[in-house]
């Protein structure tokens, strides 16, 4: 034998109560089986856990302290509870989410939030490939990325399509031709993202296609990173169309060989169901056929 949770419920109840029956009843078991537990404990360590006073049991020194262990592990069990109900209500859960970009990621959990505001939302942003780890992980329930694998392993859900567009300072003369092809970019100073970005996944596919081999200017790990070095005029960039909300200087610039527009979706593994998932999903296609606010202009 062993204190088991049952039994500490047990004893915690017939203190309350003052005896085995208003126990029983609290717990809707067996007054039997109630004072079986019991009694248990103290034959299996020798001690006295209550006494017998005018009819009512009283809870002895050490009763009362094991009472107060009762009382913190009912706790726990509640904070447990709490947090197991957490990921399927929409009065106070709890969803993450994964982002690839700040756009049109943001706008749709901005929209979310708006329609269900008792939902806690906390965001993982990263690289394409660090992203659909971590849904695969589930150490975010579901991400928004471009060009997600369609294979079995998700589910996914179109939110809008894009392409991979030049970034370039006001004052370059692409500004004024208004297009570019990967052989003219070949003269310019280039800026690209780390491996494992979904948008330099594009702009290597561009130039593979073109039987070209650039050299970058500069390597950069982030998307904001390359934003501000095309606005230091130190070069070319490249992001998705929709990929941030900025609108300052830098001026959005078509490539002919990026000019495919890919899916970006949300998605989370197949095995996942929710009522959270399920209201993040419908709040997807929602701001896709633009019942929610939605500032973005499809491509």
């Amino acid at each position: 034998m062993s204190v088991t949770l049952s039994k500490i419920r047990a004893l915690n109840a017939v203190a309350e109560a003052g005896s085995y029956a208003a126990a029983a009843r609290q717990l809707r078991v067996s007054q039997p089986a109630v004072s079986r537990q019991v009694r248990d404990l103290e034959t299996e360590y020798a001690v006295r856990l209550f006494d017998r006073k005018n009819g009512q049991l009283k809870p002895t020194p050490l009763c009362t302290e094991l009472c107060d262990i009762a009382e913190r592990m009912a706790e726990a069990e509640r904070n447990a509870e709490r947090l197991l109900s957490r990921n399927n209500t929409l009065v106070n859960g709890r969803l993450s989410i994964g982002l690839g970009n700040s756009m049109p990621g943001m706008a749709l959990i901005a929209a979310f939030h708006k329609k269900h505001p008792g939902v806690e939302i906390s965001v993982e942003t990263g690289s394409f490939e660090n992203i659909i780890s971590a849904v695969i992980t589930r150490e975010v329930d579901v991400g928004v990325l471009p060009d997600v694998p369609g294979d079995g392993r998700f589910r996914r859900e179109l939110l809008i399509r894009q392409s991979v567009v030049a970034i370039v300072h006001p004052d370059h003369p692409a500004t004024e031709i208004g297009h570019l092809t990967c052989r003219s970019l070949m003269q310019a100073p280039l800026i690209f993202r780390t491996k494992g970005s979904s948008t330099q996944r594009v702009v290597d596919r561009a130039f593979r296609s073109s039987d070209l081999m650039p050299t970058p200017l500069l390597t950069l790990d982030t998307r904001d990173a390359v934003y501000e070095a095309v606005v230091n005029g130190m070069g070319i960039g490249f992001m998705w169309r929709n990929g941030t909300g900025r609108n300052d200087i830098v001026q959005r610039v078509p490539v002919q060989e990026m000019q495919r527009a890919y899916e970006e979706v949300a998605f989370a593994l197949t095995s996942e169901k929710s009522l959270l998932l399920e209201a993040f999903f419908m709040a997807v296609k929602n701001f896709r056929n633009g019942k929610l606010a939605n500032p973005i202009t499809q491509v």
